[in-house]
């Protein structure tokens, strides 16, 4: 178990390095000495506001140099930052902050311009004068190890989120592990939103080692972005969801030149992309990683070099430090090597449980059989078996949950939103294949129902994720012959088809909509078809970006895509 707490390791690198650079956003450094400054202002604020120790501040803020102030100047003040996603709809954020009791919302002006969630005290990080004018002493907080260090709200199988509560302990050996002491993870990008688990990688591992956290521009990166800030930022390290992975391995491999380790995971990864990688760099290394926010992000790891030959799958590795893996049958007994089981994580890593909801607490983090008296482990969900070198091969999972673009997605939260339309009489909502090795959601509903309506609800009250692509009416559902949902016997969805009318004006439309129907995977696209009602999503849109820039040497920010929607709407932008 790792002692101390991460105000109290920070503060140590501090010492050690005040004058380098710690965290880079857009023109703005910010040394070890200037964060920590700023930081103890915030602490400051959030003590004379009356926070209290462990007590969760809610964070709505752009990726920049002030989120990283807002949450180190958090875990000074003792409290538990509590990440909410810029994708929330506001009644998701509302409903999370009057669950988890935050009293104070930390945001920056950017964000609070765009409109804020109700139900807590706002503190403008970049706009405050009371920080302003607070000392940039430090507050000299006592934090236990057993004191929460952060909540992260992920997918519910209820119908609503559950809170993970992970502790300073916990925290401090995720980023202290070994794992990062190769000396590869000295200037890291941060990518991921930071109210995803891996953005504690980004933004910990680094400044508790004396690294450089660069932070990428705020929302989603087409292939030149990415380029240009490992290229000017000498990037050594970088995570990619493994369907960001596939994408950048199909599209541009080169762009990972000069990154010394490139971390892959969230989901299932394809052995070819691995294997393009290490072609296009063979000094990098592939590390695949498996873990879980109750596990306090990763639990295995699994390196892989030059020369690489494809294997069926690839293997999410062995144990981290203090990691116990299980693989065990339905009686808990341990299954033999080659064997498929449910994968058990024990060890001090493992997070105190969900904030306020004793009962699923109770039902994942269970007594561990194998471990000393008082221990436990967390019932992952998912399926793995061991391989006879010692590594675990994930094979699935053993419920419902599913990942969509690297996100945690309870089909039965899905479910549960879309089931409160009026005129939806029965729902179910599977995880379906598409060509590009994603996963995308269908949604069946049977009833009266409105589909315009039921769309609206959706986006109202589920973050972009975790809406369905596609949305099937049926009379009704299929039931087995004991009056169950027959989920295997629901048809697969129509195929996506773009418009016959409304063709191309012009020779822009006309390579627009061959682009366009080449990435969504379709016949033909009308100029007005929106690209994402045909099935595109953020990794499609970042391909067909990058299309765009092969064939006409013009390169759009992805946001123009996102706005445009339709090859007519693009065809300005690109003229």
């Amino acid at each position: 178990m790792t002692a101390g707490s991460i105000p109290e390791r920070f503060a140590e690198q501090v010492a050690r390095t005040p004058d380098a650079v710690a965290v880079t956003s857009g023109g703005v450094d910010l040394t070890y000495r200037e964060l920590d400054g700023r930081a103890n202002q915030l602490a400051r604020r959030l003590l004379d506001l009356g926070v209290g120790p462990a007590e969760p501040v809610a964070i709505l803020m752009a990726r920049t140099a002030d989120l990283a102030v807002a949450l180190v100047g958090t875990v000074k003040s003792g409290a538990a930052f509590l990440p909410l996603h810029s994708a929330y709809p506001m009644e998701r954020m509302e409903w999370i902050i009057g669950q988890s009791g935050c009293r104070v919302l930390l945001a920056d002006r950017a964000t609070a311009d765009t409109g804020l969630p109700r139900g807590a005290k706002v503190v403008i990080v970049d706009d405050d004068p009371e920080l302003a004018a607070s000392p940039a002493t430090d507050p000299a907080v006592a934090v236990r190890p057993d004191q929460l260090a952060y909540v992260m709200y992920t997918s519910g199988s209820t119908g609503q989120p559950k809170g993970v509560g992970v502790e300073h302990r916990a925290a401090l050996g995720l980023m202290l592990d070994s794992c990062w002491d190769s000396g590869r993870h000295q200037r890291v990008l941060m990518v991921a939103p930071y109210a995803f688990g891996v953005s504690n990688y980004e933004l910990w591992v680094p400044l508790l080692h004396g690294g450089h956290t660069v932070m990428a521009p705020p929302g989603d990166l087409e292939v030149a972005t990415l380029r240009r800030l490992i290229a000017e930022h000498g990037i050594t390290a970088v995570h990619l969801t493994a369907g960001l992975f596939r994408v950048i391995a199909e599209e541009a491999p080169d762009v990972l030149a000069g990154v010394r380790e490139v971390m892959t995971g969230g989901d299932v990864i394809a052995p070819s992309s691995v294997d393009k990688v290490l072609r296009a760099c063979p000094d990098i290394v592939v590390r695949a990683m498996y873990g879980s926010t109750e596990s306090t992000l990763f639990t295995t790891n699994s390196p892989m070099t030059a020369p690489f030959t494809p294997g069926p799958t690839v293997p999410v590795g062995r144990p981290m430090d203090t990691i116990r893996v299980y693989v065990l049958d339905a009686e808990l007994r341990q299954v033999p090597v080659g064997e498929t089981g449910e994968l058990y994580v024990a060890g001090p890593r493992l997070a105190r449980g969900y904030v306020g909801r004793p009962d699923l607490t109770a039902e994942r983090f269970v007594a561990d059989p194998f471990g000393e008296p008082g221990d436990r482990m967390y019932r992952t969900g998912d399926l793995g078996r061991w391989t006879p070198d010692g590594l675990i091969d994930f094979a699935g999972r053993a419920d419902d949950q599913v990942k969509i673009r690297g996100f945690r997605v309870e089909l039965q939260e899905v479910e549960s939103t879309l089931a409160k339309v009026p005129g939806v009489a029965h729902v179910a909502v599977l995880a379906k294949p598409a060509d590009d090795g994603t996963k995308r959601l269908v949604g069946y509903v049977a009833g009266d129902v409105d589909l315009d309506a039921l769309r609206a609800t959706a986006k109202e009250w589920l973050p972009g994720y975790m809406v369905p692509d596609t949305f099937v009416v049926l009379d009704q559902l299929p039931l087995t012959p004991n009056g169950k949902l027959d989920r295997r016997a629901l048809p697969e969805p129509p195929a996506a088809t773009g418009s016959h009318d409304n063709g191309p004006r012009n020779d822009t439309e006309r390579l627009l909509c061959d682009l366009f129907a080449e990435v969504l995977g379709v016949p033909s696209v009308g100029i007005d078809d929106d690209f994402f009602e045909l099935g595109g999503q953020s990794l499609l849109a970042m391909r067909l970006i990058n299309r765009i820039q092969e064939v006409t040497g013009t390169t759009l920010p992805i946001v123009a895509l996102f706005d445009a929607g339709t090859v007519a709407g693009l065809a300005g932008e690109l003229a």
